[in-house]
């Protein structure tokens, strides 16, 4: 899978068109299940974690996979808490400036790792509550996978709402 290195204009326009309208820890099953499955299709070794908060809720490791893609989900993860957008966004950041999140931002870089892979879960009215991070690909695949099921599980959320709307708009009608 080749994926073209998105603009920092359309890293900002997918943490924004991605807020979604809550994350429950049945959403969080559904989403980390919804990355097993895309990853599983492409055969990818990915590691996946899933947070609300300081609470892993999800986490799946894929065969392939290793000890030290759980690592580098934890130090991509640490870059969203710290900066509250994606991994892939911050050293995209870094990188436009002519030079690197390791040489500039004075943060430890076996703490820290601005690479793609990691992404804010934001909830409209509530901010960033959580992160979804995938670890085993090449960055840029990493995070383009996490947009991908992100906007697969947006989408879902939206019709299932956009249905109970209308199921209960023709319930009242019914009555009237």
């Amino acid at each position: 899978m080749t994926t073209v290195s998105p603009t920092i204009a359309e890293l900002i326009a997918q943490e924004r068109r991605l807020a979604l309208p809550h994350f429950s820890y049945d959403d969080a099953f559904a989403l980390g299940s919804l990355l097993v499955r895309l990853a599983r299709e492409r055969h990818a070794p990915v590691a996946i974690d899933i947070r609300r908060g300081a609470q892993q809720v999800f986490h799946a490791a894929l065969p392939g996979s290793s000890a030290d893609n759980d690592a580098w989900i934890d130090r991509k993860r640490r870059v969203v808490e710290r900066y509250g957008e994606s991994s892939y966004l911050v050293g995209t950041r870094f990188r436009a400036k002519g030079t690197t999140f390791e040489e500039s931002s004075r943060l430890d870089p076996d703490v820290y790792a601005a690479h793609g892979g990691s992404f804010p879960i934001a909830v409209e009215g509530a901010g960033v509550i959580g992160t979804v991070t995938v670890s085993g690909l090449p960055q840029v695949e990493d995070h383009a996978l996490v947009v991908e099921a992100l906007e697969q599980f947006a989408a879902g959320m939206t019709t299932a709402t956009t249905t109970a709307a209308t199921t209960a708009t023709r319930g009242t009608d019914a009555g009237a």
